[in-house]
C-alpha cells in the first residue's frame, strides 16, 4: 500500500472516529450537565437521545445524497458542520440550544461516516481488508477510549472541553482529506440536474418526516410523563399522535418505491428480522450499561469524572482485545457459538449489577464491565457475520443500512429505558431495577442464540461455501 493510500485512510479515519467519540464521551458528562443546567435526569438524557436520533436519520439520507453530490463534497461538508457545531455548542445560552447544536453535530458526523467507508472501497483497490481494519481501529478505538477521554477533559477543563476536543481532529481530517480524496466522477444525477421534487423523492423526505416527528413525539411524551409523575390529557394526545404518525410511516414505507427504511426487505427475508432484532437488543443491553454505570459511579458513589473514565476504560479495552480473537473463532465455527457466549456473559454482567451495592469493591465494577466488554467484542464480529449469512448478496448494501439503523434503535431504547426507570433523579434502587431488566433481556438473547435460522440460498456465506 503506497503512502498516499495511508494518508487517505488516516484522513478518513480521523473523520469517521468523530461519531463514536462524541457519542461515547457524553456518557461521563451527564451528572455535570445536570448540575450546570439545573435539570432533571430525564431532561438531561436528551443529550443522548438527540445525537442518536439525528444519526439514525442522517446516515442513510447522506449516503443517498453522496450519490447525487459526490462523496468528497459530503465528507468535507460534514467536517465543516462538525467544526462549527463543536465550536458553538459550549457557547449555547441554554440546554435547548445545546440540544439543537448536538443534533447538528450528529448530522455532520453522520455525513462523514456515511461516505467514509465508500471512499476507501472506491479509491483503495489493493489490500482492502487491511484498509477496512485500519478504519475499524479508528472507530472502535474512539468508542473504547471515549469515556476515559471525556472523564479526563471534564475533570480538568469542564464539560465544554468534550466539544472543543473535536476541533484539532476535524482540522487535521479536513486538511488531509482536501489533499488526498480524489474528485468524484460526475454522476448521471448531477448531469441531469434533478428537480427539488425528484431529489426529495429519492431521499424519501415524507418518510423521514413521518419517522422523525412520530418517534420524537412518542419518546418525548413517555419521558415527560415519567418525569412529572402523572399523565396529562395533552401527553396522551401527543403520544397517540406519535403512534399514528409511526403507523402512517410504516404504510408509506411499504408503498413507496424508494423507502427511507425498506420494510419490504424484512418481509422477503425473515432471517434479517431475527438478526436485526438481536442486534437491537444487544445494543440496548450494552448502552444501558455504557450510559448507566457512569451515572451510578458519579451520583451514587461520588466518584470523580476522571476515575469514572478510568474505570470505563476496562470495558473498551476488553472489547478491543477480544475482537481479533473473535474473528478467528467465528471464521472457524460460525457466529452462533460466539453469540451464545456473549449472551451468557451479558446475563452474568447484568446479575452482577443487581448484586452491586453503594460500597461494593472496585474490582466488582471492573468485572461487570469486563463481562460486557468481552461480550461486545464478540458481538461486533458475530452479528456482522450473522448478517452476511442471512443476507442475499444483491441487497447487502440495504442490509448493512438496516443493520446500522438497528444499532441506533438499540441505543435510543437504552436511553429511554434509563430515563423511564430513573425519572427525575438517578438512584441506586433504580440502577438495581435496571440490572434486573437487563438480566431478563440477556436471558432472552441466550435462548435466541440457540435457534438456527435458514440461510438464503444466495447469501454471501453460501456463495463462499460453493
Amino acid at each position: 500500500m503506497n503512502a498516499r493510500n495511508w494518508w487517505l485512510m488516516i484522513s478518513v479515519g480521523l473523520g469517521m472516529m468523530l461519531n463514536p467519540l462524541n457519542s461515547s464521551m457524553v456518557a461521563v458528562a451527564i451528572p455535570r450537565l445536570q448540575q450546570a443546567f439545573k435539570l432533571e435526569f430525564t431532561v438531561v438524557s436528551w443529550i443522548i437521545f438527540s445525537f442518536y436520533i439525528g444519526s439514525a436519520i442522517a446516515q442513510p439520507v447522506m449516503g443517498r445524497a453522496s450519490d447525487i453530490f459526490g462523496r468528497r463534497r459530503i465528507f468535507l461538508a460534514g467536517l465543516v458542520i462538525v467544526f462549527a457545531a463543536s465550536l458553538l455548542t459550549p457557547l449555547s445560552p441554554g440546554f435547548g440550544g445545546l440540544i439543537v447544536l448536538r443534533v447538528v453535530q450528529s448530522i455532520g458526523t453522520s455525513m462523514v461516516v456515511a461516505v467514509g467507508m465508500a471512499i476507501i472501497r472506491v479509491n483503495i483497490t489493493d489490500k482492502q481488508a487491511s484498509a477496512l481494519s485500519v478504519l475499524s481501529m479508528f472507530t472502535s478505538g474512539a468508542a473504547a477510549v471515549g469515556p476515559f477521554i471525556g472523564g479526563v477533559l471534564i475533570h480538568v477543563w469542564g464539560w465544554s472541553s468534550i466539544f472543543y476536543i473535536n476541533l484539532p481532529f476535524v482540522t487535521a481530517s479536513f486538511l488531509l482529506a482536501w489533499r488526498t480524496i480524489p474528485q468524484d466522477k460526475p454522476s448521471a444525477d448531477i448531469v441531469t440536474k434533478p428537480s427539488l421534487r425528484q431529489w426529495m423523492n429519492r431521499i424519501d423526505a415524507p418518510g423521514i418526516l413521518l419517522f422523525t416527528t412520530g418517534l420524537v413525539a412518542v419518546l418525548g411524551q413517555m419521558l415527560s410523563a415519567k418525569s412529572s409523575g402523572h399523565v396529562s390529557p395533552f401527553n396522551v394526545i401527543i403520544g397517540l399522535s406519535g403512534l399514528v404518525l409511526l403507523a402512517v410511516f410504516v404504510r408509506h414505507e411499504l408503498r413507496t418505491a424508494m423507502p427511507f427504511i425498506p420494510l419490504r426487505t424484512f418481509a422477503r427475508y425473515p432471517g434479517l428480522i431475527r438478526v436485526n432484532a438481536e442486534f437491537m437488543l444487544v445494543n440496548l443491553l450494552f448502552y444501558s450499561v455504557f450510559f448507566g454505570l457512569p451515572s451510578y459511579l458519579q451520583l451514587v458513589r461520588q466518584v470523580s469524572e476522571f476515575h469514572t473514565g478510568l474505570l470505563m476504560l476496562s470495558l473498551g479495552l476488553c472489547s478491543l482485545a477480544v475482537s481479533p480473537l473473535a474473528g478467528r473463532w467465528i471464521n472457524a465455527s460460525g457466529p452462533r457459538p460466539a453469540q451464545a457466549v456473549s449472551a451468557i456473559l451479558m446475563t452474568i454482567g447484568s446479575v452482577w449489577i443487581v448484586m452491586l451495592s453503594p460500597a461494593s469493591p472496585v474490582i466488582s465494577i471492573i468485572l461487570a464491565l469486563a463481562a460486557f466488554g468481552i461480550s461486545n467484542g464478540l458481538n461486533n464480529v458475530a452479528m456482522q457475520a450473522a448478517l452476511f449469512n442471512n443476507s442475499p448478496k444483491e441487497i447487502i448494501g440495504v442490509s448493512s443500512g438496516l443493520f446500522s439503523t438497528s444499532r441506533y434503535f438499540g441505543t435510543i431504547l437504552s436511553s429511554l429505558l434509563i430515563g423511564i426507570i430513573m425519572g427525575n433523579q438517578f438512584s441506586f434502587s433504580g440502577f438495581r431495577v435496571l440490572g434486573i431488566i437487563l438480566a431478563v433481556i440477556a436471558l432472552c438473547l441466550v435462548f435466541m442464540s440457540r435457534r438456527r435460522s435458514h440461510k438464503p440460498k444466495d447469501s454471501l456465506h453460501s456463495l463462499d461455501d460453493r
